[in-house]
């Protein structure tokens, strides 16, 4: 069988007919870890496919490609004198209960297309509104973490982002997360002062806390809109609508619908009844039933187009969102669409989108940032700052942002007390950073994405040994790197006196292997208190090795006698990965 020189864990499955589980078993015992949309090369590949019984050979070098890209931008191509004005694509952001989705849904109910007021019937992910005859796209999936999800894998779709701010309660960690991630993504915020009818409202309060975040209004000599509503009421709701024209016109949004179709998948599942589904928002072009469209890794022929009202369409324009059927496979949201002209140029197409994947640069981290600064592939080295305490942020943001050189700019793109969470590793991905933690811990689900997407975590419990760690790698001077790999976690359950007042913890293994020779983070309602090393492992009376997940075990600690029930132990070991 002819492998290519890469692609991904998925693409492997498909070609030597196993499951993507399979292909990633034997991944790991080659100790490689990897998720399904991993890019492998060759060499790996052909290990892969012989441990399964077939024989691998190279493909021969893909002399078409060039001239299929060629193709399909000779489709795509417009001419100026054909560009049209487009609707806007807009998110809604905000904290928690600030009343993100009751925005969404005043505009909804107020502003549906004119002809369409029977309601939403079918959820497709987006819909449509209509403001003085214009059209405004709304992504039926708010908050930031969808939205830097789709950033995340390489899908840039919002046009414009609303930031929900509740009038009576301020600006909140999550306004703040918001705030990061809208800038980070470039992103135009507009405000909407929600909650105006409600007792305690204070929009000047408000206006100060945005200015302290960066977001300084029109009335205060900034560039921000801020227009006061209330979802309940639906007062201030037309404004804002009519503040997104304004800032569209000024965005000068365009595209040419006579050429084919290009977009990006926004939801996609498998329907019991119809096969897979997916919702794709048309950048540019117009795409029509019948056509054959590359999505990611898989491609169709569309048989059949619904909009947001569950009403059978012919053909979809610029920024309008669509469900598609004729799919061959449930697409990842965030996958690019494309009109081939044939099936060979499909089939082209996908294996195109594989290389084209694998070429991307490599994930920045301490270790390689000097490298891809020295080749020109970055300019600045984007940082999210988790901390223990907030009084430790302003001190290490500025310390880091003072790094910053004529060729390497240092960018803190968030910065925020608590634990690494997915949302903070889904930011790093999205502006291709790393993420640093100081004195905090991360989140089993955060290190488990990190581990997916290659990037780089590191923890720190000294100020001056962050500041030095990076000041050296944006100089090219490399210690010798230690990786770090988390082997369990535990629970404690009892606490118990030992000799010489020493403590013991009876723990209750949550997941992984505990062993020996393990280092020890002590973490307490997500807070690193300790950082040490195992004095006693024992099971009964004896001591032991290991201890698996789902046993109990005592443990006693190297200068830590401070342990309270439910406290969870996390058990690491470092490789050293560089000389």
């Amino acid at each position: 069988m002819e492998l290519p020189r890469t692609l991904s864990v998925r693409h492997l499955a498909e070609m030597l007919k196993v499951t993507p589980v399979d292909i990633i078993k034997q991944l790991m015992r080659q100790g490689l870890m990897a998720n399904i949309n991993q890019t492998i090369d060759y060499d790996v590949a052909a290990v892969v496919a012989a441990a399964l019984g077939v024989e691998a050979r190279p493909q021969a070098q893909a002399a078409r490609k060039a001239s299929v890209i060629s193709e399909i931008k000779k489709q795509q191509h417009s001419e100026d004198s054909n560009l049209k004005p487009r609707p806007p694509v807009v998110t809604i952001m905000g904290h928690v209960d600030h009343g993100k989705t009751r925005v969404l849904d005043a505009i909804r109910k107020t502003n549906i297309m004119e002809g369409e007021a029977g309601g939403i019937t079918q959820h497709i992910g987006a819909y449509q509104a209509e403001v003085n005859g214009q059209k405004i796209t709304f992504l039926d999936t708010p908050g930031h973490e969808a939205f830097t999800a789709m950033r995340a894998r390489g899908a840039q779709v919002t046009d414009i982002t609303v930031l929900v701010v509740a009038a009576d309660d301020g600006v909140m960690p999550q306004t703040l997360e918001a705030i990061a991630h809208a800038k980070a993504a470039g992103v135009p915020i507009i405000v909407a002062m929600n909650k105006m009818d409600k007792q305690g409202a204070n929009p000047d309060v408000v206006k100060k806390q945005l200015a302290d975040a960066g977001l300084v209004v029109e009335e205060w000599g900034g560039d921000t809109i801020a227009v006061p509503t209330s979802a309940k009421s639906g007062h201030g709701i037309e404004t804002l609508l009519e503040s997104i024209l304004l800032v569209a016109e000024m965005e000068n949004l365009r595209a040419d619908p006579a050429i084919s179709a290009k977009g990006v998948v926004i939801e996609a599942r498998m329907d019991k009844t119809r096969g897979p589904l997916a919702t794709v928002l048309v950048h540019d072009g117009t795409m029509r039933t019948g056509d054959l469209v590359v999505v990611g890794a898989t491609s169709g022929k569309i048989k059949a187009m619904f909009n947001d009202t569950g009403k059978q369409i012919r053909k979809a324009g610029p920024a309008t969102p669509a469900a598609i059927l004729g799919l061959r496979s449930v697409p990842q949201v965030g996958d690019s669409i494309i009109v081939a002209l044939n099936e060979r140029q499909a089939r082209e197409l996908e294996e195109a989108h594989v290389r084209e994947a694998a070429q991307t640069a490599k994930p920045v981290s301490l270790s390689n940032v000097f490298d891809q600064m020295s080749a020109g592939q970055i300019k600045e080295l984007p940082i999210v700052l988790k901390v223990d305490v907030q009084g430790s942020l302003e001190p290490i943001k500025t310390s880091l942002e003072r790094l910053s050189t004529p060729v390497l700019k240092v960018a803190i793109v968030h910065s925020a007390s608590g634990n690494v969470t997915e949302n903070d590793v889904n930011l790093a991905v999205a502006s291709k950073g790393i993420v640093i933690a100081f004195g905090t811990g991360v989140e089993s689900n955060a290190q488990r994405l990190a581990d997916g997407e290659g990037i780089d975590i590191r923890q720190y419990r000294v100020i001056y040994e962050l500041i030095d760690d990076v000041e050296r790698s944006l100089n090219g001077l490399r210690e010798p790197e230690f990786t770090e790999s988390i082997d369990g976690h535990a629970q404690v359950k009892e606490v118990f006196s030992g000799a010489k007042k020493a403590q013991i913890a009876g723990l209750y293994v949550l997941d992984g292997r505990i062993r020996r020779d393990n280092q020890v983070r002590v973490t307490r309602a997500g807070k690193v208190l300790a950082e040490t090393t195992i004095l006693s492992l024992r099971r009964f009376k004896d001591g032991v090795r290991e201890v698996a997940a789902g046993y109990e075990c005592g443990i006693g600690l190297k200068d830590f006698n401070d342990f309270n029930v439910a406290d969870v132990l996390e058990f690491y070991h470092k490789e050293k990965v560089n000389g």
